[in-house]
């Protein structure tokens, strides 16, 4: 009996012309978004630099929080510690939604009054 595992990793692996061609996508199209960006909003002033010039939409900045919060450590982590420990996993996470609505009634009002997000669509 031949194990397909250890056959799978004993094989070399080559990359093939359509995977290459959507990593160079990929790269190109980051390093565009971000020449542009740099370029778009002045860098100079404080504000400038950290609040985007003030002038962001509130999609992005929701989007760039959401984003920064996944990770391996929540799909392989809590996956791993759910089946391990069960339900209360789960628990954990349920309640983390009530304190996450708590700091948003603190945070918000701050967010608008800096001045930090435009709520515009």
């Amino acid at each position: 009996m031949s194990n397909s595992t250890i056959n799978f990793y004993i094989q070399p692996h080559s990359f093939s012309f359509s995977d290459i061609i959507v990593i160079a996508t990929y790269f190109l199209l980051n390093l565009a978004v971000g020449i542009w960006s740099s370029c778009r909003v002045s860098r100079n002033t404080l504000s400038g630099y950290f609040l985007a010039g003030r002038d962001m939409a509130w999609w992005p900045i929701g989007s760039s929080l959401f984003a920064s919060s996944e990770g391996s450590g929540l799909f392989i982590g809590l996956a791993g510690t759910g089946a391990a420990g069960g339900i209360a996993v789960a628990g954990f996470e349920w309640n983390a939604t009530y304190v996450l609505l708590a700091l948003a009634w603190i945070f918000v009002p701050v967010y608008i009054s800096s001045g930090v997000a435009l709520w515009r669509i």
